[in-house]
């Protein structure tokens, strides 16, 4: 009898079936995390098909650099075909909570830009209700404790993460407790809160396909 899967087994399976979401000689816009490092070591093996990449973290544009990728700033980019990424939460209509490895905000940028947005996730990621991983929110540091106490009268409970800075010079609160059954009157409601840079909830652009890696093989959900 076959030895279930392990996640980074999971992971590795779905990062390579990203790659058949990739076309030939365009930019590919790729994201941050354990996944996501699986889908650079796989896009690796067609490198010559990627014109170039757009990175949402420091951490993986060093990996991209060292296999061989140019790395473009998004500025000088005028369409990102494709952005794959994982998620922390998948919900069945798209919506994701994102931002466990701090890289929300571009993450949310390069999402905003690409024209097709690949989640990459194993099947423990998908939930039918948003909110059991904490919700990340990046803030400006003065802000930090004007934007915990309205995340409290939210129903939340902020915690900041402590002894970490994103790439952007930030602070992260990690908003426990939530049970988010409106996702995308939820990500506008924190967006308007002063002092928030981004919050991790993608949910206004959510995915637009996810690979989903489970114990009978990677399925497809579009959205």
């Amino acid at each position: 009898m076959a030895q279930p899967m392990t996640q980074d087994e999971l992971k590795r399976a779905v990062a390579h079936a990203a790659l058949r979401e990739i076309p030939d000689g365009e930019i590919v816009g790729v994201g941050t995390g354990s996944t996501v490092n699986f889908f650079i070591d796989a896009l690796a093996t067609i490198r010559s098909r990627v014109r170039a990449t757009v990175s949402s973290s420091e951490r993986s544009t060093e990996r991209l650099r060292a296999l061989g990728f140019q790395v473009l700033d998004l500025n000088d980019v005028e369409r990102v075909p494709v952005y794959v990424d994982g998620a922390d939460e998948i919900e069945p209509g798209g919506a994701m909570i994102k931002g466990g490895g701090g890289a929300l905000t571009r993450e949310k940028i390069i999402a905003e830009v690409a024209e097709r947005f690949v989640c990459i996730v194993d099947a423990s990621k998908v939930v039918p209700l948003l909110g059991r991983f904490p919700l990340p929110v990046e803030v400006v540091p003065m802000a930090r404790e004007l934007v915990r106490r309205r995340l409290r009268a939210m129903g939340g409970e902020p915690r900041l993460r402590e002894g970490y800075l994103t790439d952007n010079g930030n602070q992260i609160l990690d908003v426990h407790g939530l049970q988010i059954e409106a996702p995308r009157e939820f990500e506008y409601r924190i967006n308007q809160i002063p002092g928030v840079v981004t919050v991790g909830l993608f949910a206004q652009r959510g995915a637009d396909v996810a690979l989903i890696g489970g114990a009978d093989g990677v399925s497809t959900r579009t959205f």
